[in-house]
């Protein structure tokens, strides 16, 4: 019995049932009430409309100057970004980074890496709202 109750010891490590190692893990990206230059979130009015993308940008290119009128959250999956805004304000983001876009705010995105950049990104938008709207350099 001493055996048995010592190897389920060494089977489950710091004391963590097998039932927990079951469970899905949850890691939370980010949590905030606005975006990454500080302005506060504000939902677009009329039927809610959840738009999901894969962004990819070749190493060296960009987006172009363009805003965004609704409220939208980008995860980098792989590559490096560059998001510059007019004023010269500049956030630079990696794979595995979150990132709160900045809203009815011109800026532009560069892949400033050597590798294809890929940027996964959902909108909280509302039908018939355009996502993007370019913007003059």
């Amino acid at each position: 019995m001493r055996f048995i109750l010592m190897v389920l010891c060494l089977l489950t490590p710091l004391g963590v049932s097998a039932q927990n190692q079951d469970k899905p893990k949850v890691t939370q990206l980010v949590k905030t009430t606005s975006s990454w230059d500080g302005k506060q979130i504000v939902y677009p009015v009329g039927q809610p409309e959840i738009t999901g993308l894969v962004v990819e940008i070749a190493p060296g290119k960009e987006t172009g100057w363009h805003l965004h009128p609704l409220p939208s959250f980008a995860y980098i999956l792989e590559g490096t970004l560059e998001v510059m805004l007019k004023d010269g304000r500049i956030k630079h983001l990696q794979a595995g980074d979150p990132l709160v876009e900045v809203v009815n705010t011109p800026h532009n995105g560069r892949n400033v890496g050597t590798t294809p950049l890929k940027i996964l990104v959902f909108y909280a938008g509302a039908v018939g709202r355009k996502l993007t709207f370019e913007q003059p350099d």
